[in-house]
């Protein structure tokens, strides 16, 4: 049983999708010890089962998932159920990587994980999709970056346009942007940025770095092909303009 400071009939039930029965049985424990009710399945067939309306709040995925493809799963996921995806990647996955960036995965985890971090991405995705069971921030106490009409609240960790409504952000694009924000006016190069995102994607190929600076455009920009924040500086990287208007 779930255990934590939620109520049960509160507490965010994510599906553990992996084919590693020890994998689930301690990712598990760990979520049911955190205030979630981890439904652990052996495959993409299981998770299926459970019909068009699951019960799930979050799927958690292993990419690899013995004689399927994670990622076919998780577009299905997505497409037909509307339900927040993080996926488990191993070190030597990067096209798949990659390929889960460009259809919108909400988070990766890398494994080995760490078990605190795992939960704290968890509960930002949850929360970002509006769970009533993931408590958020006081946002009068955040600390704000602000840049054109756009602002981050580093504290809630939330995207917000001058109406205050939030763009979704999965924790690269995140970390992505904070490191831009915490660097304006400075061309940065893409070894740093991949340095910066550290055991996101360290071992991933340069292309994610560009599929993450397009990903971030979109979000960004009034018009994405011509960015006035984020711009390339050919052969040396990129940098981040403040002070402009969108």
């Amino acid at each position: 049983m779930p255990h934590g400071d939620l109520p049960d009939g509160e507490c965010p039930v994510v599906a553990i999708i992996d084919d590693d029965a020890d994998l689930r049985r301690t990712v598990a424990e760990l979520l049911a010890n955190n205030g979630f009710r981890p439904l652990p399945l052996p495959d993409g067939a299981s998770f299926l089962a459970l019909g068009p309306r699951p019960g799930v709040d979050l799927a958690l995925i292993d990419l690899r998932l013995r004689g399927e493809n994670g990622l076919t799963l998780a577009i299905r996921i997505r497409e037909t159920m509307g339900i927040p995806i993080v996926m488990l990647t191993g070190r030597g996955d990067e096209m798949d990587k990659i390929i889960g960036l460009e259809t919108g995965a909400d988070d990766y985890m890398m494994k080995p994980f760490n078990p605190r971090e795992l939960i704290a991405r968890l509960r930002a995705v949850l929360r970002r999709a509006g769970h009533p069971g993931v408590l958020t921030p006081d946002r009068s106490a955040s600390a704000i970056r602000a840049f054109g009409r756009l602002r981050l609240d580093q504290t809630r960790r939330e995207l917000l346009d001058q109406d205050s409504t939030e763009i979704a952000l999965t924790n690269a694009e995140y970390r992505l942007l904070e490191y831009f924000l915490r660097h304006p006016g400075r061309i940065i190069p893409r070894t740093e940025l991949l340095t910066e995102l550290g055991n996101d994607l360290s071992h991933y190929m340069d292309r994610t770095i560009d599929v993450l600076i397009l990903r971030l455009r979109r979000k960004i920009e009034a018009v994405p092909s011509k960015p006035v924040h984020l711009q390339t500086r050919r052969g040396q990287g990129y940098i981040f303009v403040i002070g402009v208007t969108t």
